[in-house]
């Protein structure tokens, strides 16, 4: 069973406020095309991390934690979110998808969640990207400290996380700019 984090707790300075509420074409935010992928791909539960004193923003399925202070970082969030879902011991897989890559497909998720070992990492044309893929055992270290970071890129290095290809341009489009955005929709097609 799988399980799916979408960190969304950043200011969005480049942005010009949090990414969360940033909008698709279709009018949904990067939030609501977040949590479909998600569910779509099979997810639950689904957490997701927002910046402090926001309001729940009452999506179906979605729980909210609202992050204790600003300026906290991504790996922070990480570790909040993870403790909140190793409560829940339905599942074995968790996907970490950041709040500014809504272009991912379902079948994205899908396939990095039947990867056998500790973490997948998407790759679209040689290049990483999101959503990434946990085992619970290295979601529940990381939940209690036991693996410090500082960041999950050294996490899934310590692990020795599996790159796997695929067909998805949705993987490496961080859409953190408005310019961004504009582009990965025509390279993804959307």
């Amino acid at each position: 069973m799988l399980a799916g984090l979408i960190l969304a707790g950043g200011e969005g300075s480049r942005w010009g406020g949090p990414k969360a509420w940033a909008l698709l074409p279709n009018g949904g935010s990067f939030l609501d095309a977040c949590e479909m992928v998600l569910r779509e791909a099979g997810a639950s539960p689904i957490v997701a991390t927002l910046p402090p004193a926001t309001e729940d923003p009452r999506i179906d399925g979605l729980e909210v934690i609202a992050l204790p202070e600003p300026g906290m970082d991504m790996f922070g969030s990480l570790r909040m979110g993870l403790a909140r879902l190793v409560e829940n011991p339905s599942w074995r897989v968790v996907a970490v998808l950041p709040v500014d890559h809504p272009l991912v497909r379902p079948e994205t998720i899908t396939e990095l969640t039947v990867v056998a070992g500790p973490a997948a990492i998407p790759s679209f044309n040689s290049k990483h990207g999101h959503p990434i893929c946990l085992a619970r055992t290295v979601a529940e270290s990381v939940a209690r400290g036991d693996v410090a970071g500082p960041t999950l890129r050294e996490v899934l290095h310590a692990v020795k996380a599996l790159s796997v290809p695929v067909d998805d341009p949705g993987v490496i489009a961080n859409c953190n700019t408005p310019a961004a955005l504009a582009a990965a929709l025509i390279v993804s097609g959307k």
